[in-house]
């Protein structure tokens, strides 16, 4: 139940906005996890849904009416939850609970070699499957995006972090000159977008979603969930249904790097913007400085020597 009465109110003026949630008690909402918006779990009759309220300040950096098309398309494809209402002004959405169903965490998918592989089949299930997205995720100029975004807030980045982004920028241009195939991607895989039932695995969530380099994805979930390199080999070979190419391993390892230099600036972002959903700044801090500990290894540079040496 909730009782702070402007969260009811706030409730009430979504449900309004809702047909399928006629009739609902906003009073009787469940609040459920989020970093950067409001969600509650609401009963209606002998249904369960999940109303998202966008929060303060992500109308900066999110294009509504492009994860509406993502969240659809990925629906559609059977990867994520049935989309019941989505307003492309705002970002109010609602989606049908996923019943009997685990959030994932770090430790739970190490914990289990099977959620992994799954999780690899789910992406790849998206990849594949889903229609095309209404926008490409294009990595360097969202780098450049968010930094301008907080030049304009006098934000402070962590020390250091033009020394990475030089490293990131030679990066850069390996990759840029053997491009991969865009495929629909997620582009934000957070362990806890994924929802386990035992028997298969949604994933949810189509905020950053676009067109995107398919082993983007695969990094970035390792590097959520803090995957060994056993765990890495898993992922791998249950995306690939084998032994990956190389070439793709490789690229990888380079987004593991690249996404922590990402969601570092995204976290100085919420940070600025005074978000109280975690403490933002240690967030970004620890991203950067594992990003900082993997660019110094002998396996990035092996990557990166990989991806520029294609032919």
């Amino acid at each position: 139940m909730i009782a702070d009465p402007a969260a009811v109110a706030a409730i009430a003026a979504a449900i309004s906005r809702v047909p399928a949630l006629t009739g609902v008690d906003p009073s009787s909402a469940t609040r459920l996890a989020g970093l950067q918006n409001v969600n509650y779990l609401l009963l209606c009759d002998a249904d369960k849904y999940v109303l998202r309220i966008p929060g303060e300040g992500t109308s900066e950096y999110i294009n509504r009416r492009h994860e509406r098309v993502a969240a659809h398309a990925a629906a559609a494809a059977g990867v994520n939850a049935e989309v019941v209402f989505f307003d492309d002004v705002d970002g109010l959405m609602v989606t049908r609970f996923v019943d009997n169903a685990v959030t994932m965490t770090g430790e739970l998918f190490r914990a289990n070699p099977d959620a992994i592989s799954r999780a690899g089949r789910v992406i790849r299930q998206l990849h594949d499957r889903s229609a095309p997205f209404a926008t490409d995720f294009v990595l360097f100029p969202m780098i450049d995006e968010y930094k301008a975004l907080l030049a304009s807030k006098r934000a402070t980045l962590p020390d250091g972090y033009d020394d990475v982004h030089r490293s990131a920028t030679v990066l850069r241009d390996a990759l840029m000159a053997s491009p991969a195939r865009l495929a629909p991607s997620h582009c934000d895989p957070l362990c806890e977008n994924f929802l386990n039932t035992g028997e298969r695995i949604y994933l949810i969530d189509y905020e950053f979603g676009g067109n995107n380099d398919p082993m983007w994805d695969l990094g970035d979930l390792s590097v959520e969930g803090g995957f060994s390199d056993a765990d890495d080999a898993i992922l791998l070979n249950a995306y690939f249904d084998g032994d990956p190419p190389v070439q793709q391993a490789s690229r990888m390892v380079a987004y593991k790097a690249l996404c922590d230099v990402l969601w570092t600036l995204w976290g100085v972002i919420q940070h600025a913007n005074e978000n109280p959903a975690d403490d933002f700044w240690a967030y970004s801090v620890g991203r950067f400085e594992r990003c900082q500990r993997l660019m110094a290894t002998d396996e990035f540079a092996d990557a990166v020597s990989v991806i520029a040496n294609v032919t």
